[in-house]
């Protein structure tokens, strides 16, 4: 028998591409209404029925950035709170949770952030996703993965030529999560380190450089990948 997968935010970006990855589970997509992250009784009835052995969270509120600093309550009511409601849920029924966080949880300062190293986030997204790792953490039938990804072609017209990242695209992190969901704690994933401009131009060829104010703005926000590597080598 198959074992079973919940994922939440199903039909957000990156759950449509999960969807179109193959793999030896039987998976949920379940919708707002039949789960909802901001009402753990739902939560609860949900996976109780169900029963999965895994539960793979993407459900939240991302981009655009701006909007984490315009509804602060918003952002903690999804990113802090629902991830907080469902590893109550999950820990209740020893339900393996994993949780999809951000490099922007690192101050994005000297770069080569290991998965050890303090953690600064410099904008209130990465305070958000942050703030739903503290209850993750707590949890230890889990597992964090701090990600860097974004959309294929590269969807903006500029991009920085100053800043240092490791960006996956959405299909190439899809298709390793199902590599790591019996793995534990916290992971970095990402791609080669490289400057934003460099890694747009290769699938945007139009894409035009622009430079960020490096007072507001982190210029190194790459990350140690040495963990992951070890892992997908043992493959």
């Amino acid at each position: 028998m198959k074992k079973k997968i919940v994922v939440t935010g199903g039909s957000g970006r990156f759950g449509s591409i999960i969807k179109e990855v193959k793999n030896s589970y039987k998976i949920f997509y379940p919708t707002k209404k039949d789960l909802d992250i901001t009402n753990i009784k739902k939560i609860k009835t949900y996976l109780k029925k169900l029963k999965p052995k895994y539960v793979i969270h993407l459900a939240g509120l991302s981009r655009p950035m701006l909007q984490h600093e315009k509804n602060i309550s918003r952002s903690i009511q999804l990113n802090i709170i629902g991830t907080a409601n469902l590893v109550s849920v999950c820990s209740k029924l020893k339900i393996k949770l994993i949780y999809l966080s951000t490099s922007y949880v690192y101050e994005g300062r000297k770069g080569n952030y290991k998965e050890s190293d303090p953690v600064m986030p410099w904008n209130n997204y990465g305070w958000s996703k942050l703030g739903g790792e503290c209850s993750v953490q707590m949890y230890k039938n889990s597992l964090i993965v701090r990600v860097s990804m974004t959309e294929m072609p590269f969807v903006h017209k500029n991009a920085f030529a100053n800043v240092k990242i490791n960006f996956l695209y959405h299909h190439e992190v899809a298709k390793t999560i199902f590599k790591l969901i019996n793995k534990k704690g916290i992971i970095n994933l990402g791609g080669k380190p490289q400057t934003i401009f460099n890694f747009a131009k290769k699938s945007n060829p139009n894409v035009k450089k622009a430079y960020a104010n490096k007072k507001i703005f982190p210029t190194n926000l790459t990350m140690n990948l040495t963990k992951i590597k070890k892992i997908l080598n043992k493959k």
